[in-house]
């Protein structure tokens, strides 16, 4: 049984500081990275690649919303031609910093508010698709795995990892618990771990109600952003581990 261990990152903007990239790089197989829509710089984004490239990790590209204010947080209502032109410059700003480095860009992950609105509307998930692949053909998807997104690149027939998450709780329809809910981010590294083992094993995904949702699981993400991500991506790996769970990035 194998599973890769990703996380957003690259979200630090000039003198601003978001998280602890070089030690998640440490732990995790792959990498989401900012590429200035809701986060991030051109620096940022260098530094980051360069260091995934160094760690061995694989290097995704991370568009959300144009939003620094809100972190790609907000739900926006933005023309749909627009939003896949954003989306393209945002993928394609990724694949030329990476190549500058060195490296590679070979995942795709919709960030924030646009994933979540992706993860309910399978025509807004296809379109967003199609324009990072119009990009780069070679990207493999990660979606939120028994939405609406996973419904989006069946019908395309691209190339695709199903992702679920450790730092979040989960409605009954496999979408995420809106974070203004109590209880819809996990901060506990032990809880995160523990849970994240017993997904894996079932092949689902467990709500926050217990119910069970027969999922692809090929990655599992956490946010660079929460203040305990660290000690989460080192208990998750470790929890994995030691049920004889091999961590390793996605094919």
């Amino acid at each position: 049984m194998r599973v890769d261990l990703n996380a957003d990152m690259g979200e630090s903007y000039g003198p601003w500081k978001m998280g602890d990239d070089a030690a998640l790089l440490r732990t995790v197989t792959s990498a989401n990275i900012a590429c200035g829509g809701h986060a991030g710089d051109a620096d940022t984004m260098a530094a980051t690649m360069a260091l995934a490239h160094e760690n061995g990790v694989g290097i995704g590209a991370h568009p959300g919303f144009m939003d620094l204010a809100g972190f790609g947080r907000n739900r926006m209502s933005v023309p749909r031609a627009t939003l896949q032109n954003q989306i393209r410059y945002q993928v394609a700003a990724a694949t030329g910093m990476a190549r500058s480095v060195g490296a590679k860009v070979r995942h795709l992950k919709l960030h924030g508010a646009v994933a979540n609105m992706a993860s309910e509307d399978p025509e807004l998930a296809r379109d967003l698709y199609e324009a990072a692949l119009s990009v780069d053909p070679d990207l493999i998807v990660i979606v939120l795995a028994a939405t609406a997104q996973q419904q989006a690149v069946e019908a395309l027939g691209c190339a695709w990892a199903g992702e679920i998450f450790a730092d979040r709780a989960y409605n009954d329809d496999a979408t995420l618990v809106d974070r203004s809910i109590d209880g819809a981010v996990i901060h506990d590294p032990d809880i995160a771990g523990a849970r994240m083992v017993e997904m894996v094993k079932a092949g689902a995904i467990i709500t926050q109600s217990g119910k069970r949702i027969p999922a692809a699981i090929d990655t599992i993400c956490l946010h660079g952003d929460t203040p305990t991500a660290v000690e989460i991506a080192r208990a998750v790996r470790t929890a994995l581990e030691s049920a004889t769970i091999t961590v390793e990035t996605f094919g």
